[in-house]
């Protein structure tokens, strides 16, 4: 079964990408938990977000287009980015979030992933 890994870290942590003197901590824990999930042969897919100052949001009101820039909101986290993973069993992919860097300060959200029947 497919879960996505939905990794919300927070403003410190996030921070910590850019910061030269931390940089190379953070980097190196994901890059370790990233090759151990691609090293076990579940990882499907993922990928690393930018910033959310980045982001545009897109709504329709009154039949128009809005837009808005990022950041959206006052929050303690952000989104940092995400990996689909296909194991056996939903305790599987709790154990791979349980071990995510962002863990012990963020979230890491588990979610499986509904595939479409794409012949409909």
């Amino acid at each position: 079964m497919q879960y996505m890994l939905v990794y919300k870290e927070t403003t410190a942590d996030h921070e910590q990408r850019a910061n030269p003197a931390t940089a190379p901590a953070y980097w190196g824990a994901w890059n370790a938990y990233m090759g151990a999930m691609a090293q076990s042969g579940i990882m499907v897919q993922g990928n690393v977000l930018q910033p959310p100052e980045n982001g545009t949001q897109v709504q329709i009101r009154n039949g128009k287009r809005v837009f808005h820039d990022g950041p959206y909101a006052d929050t303690k986290e952000h989104l940092g980015g995400y990996v689909v993973i296909e194991v056996a069993s939903l305790d599987d992919a709790l154990e791979w979030a349980a071990r995510s860097p962002c863990a012990a300060t963020g979230t890491t959200e588990v979610r499986p992933v509904l595939v479409m029947d794409r012949k409909q």
